[in-house]
């Protein structure tokens, strides 16, 4: 059952989510729409924000990175001094894209579905997307990582379609 994305700028998208304390089976049938909505949008990553859904909660879907992978109250707990620059955009604007800069590697801890607590490193891609949903369920959306000319033109452009 696919879930409705709400679009930019929906106040859900400047909200800081709430943790999740409950880890039980009405959470893993969210996390399934969820991710059923992330697939149909399309998408590579997805935030309970994007439904209008306070839980912190986010999923992305990398071949590279094990393919889905639930996060659940993700923190990052150290960024790296080296950077990267990678298009990004969301689901909640489609077709709106542009390049940002953010750390190249990041340490995370976060929980599973089930509750269990894990801490790992992500590199390269997988760093950036998961900086970009954690932005995401801090309330941060995207466009705010952009220069002010960046976002006014993206703004621009995205308004006019």
């Amino acid at each position: 059952m696919a879930l409705t994305i709400v679009r930019y700028p929906h106040p859900a998208l400047a909200t800081v989510c709430e943790p999740v304390s409950a880890f039980d089976a009405d959470l893993k049938a969210f996390a399934d729409a969820l991710y059923a909505t992330m697939i149909a949008a399309p998408g590579i990553g997805i935030t309970a924000a994007h439904v209008g859904d306070r839980r912190r909660l986010t999923i992305i879907d990398l071949p590279d990175f094990g393919g889905r992978r639930d996060f659940v109250n993700p923190v990052i707990l150290s960024f790296s001094q080296e950077t990267m620059e990678h298009e990004e955009g969301s689901v909640s604007m489609p077709g709106a894209v542009e390049k940002v800069t953010r750390p190249r590697n990041i340490t995370l801890r976060y929980q599973t579905l089930d509750g269990e607590e894990r801490q790992e490193t992500a590199s390269g891609f997988a760093a950036i997307c998961l900086q970009h949903e954690i932005d995401q369920l801090d309330g941060i959306f995207w466009l705010q990582r952009l220069s002010r000319l960046k976002r006014d033109r993206l703004l621009k452009k995205w308004q006019k379609r």
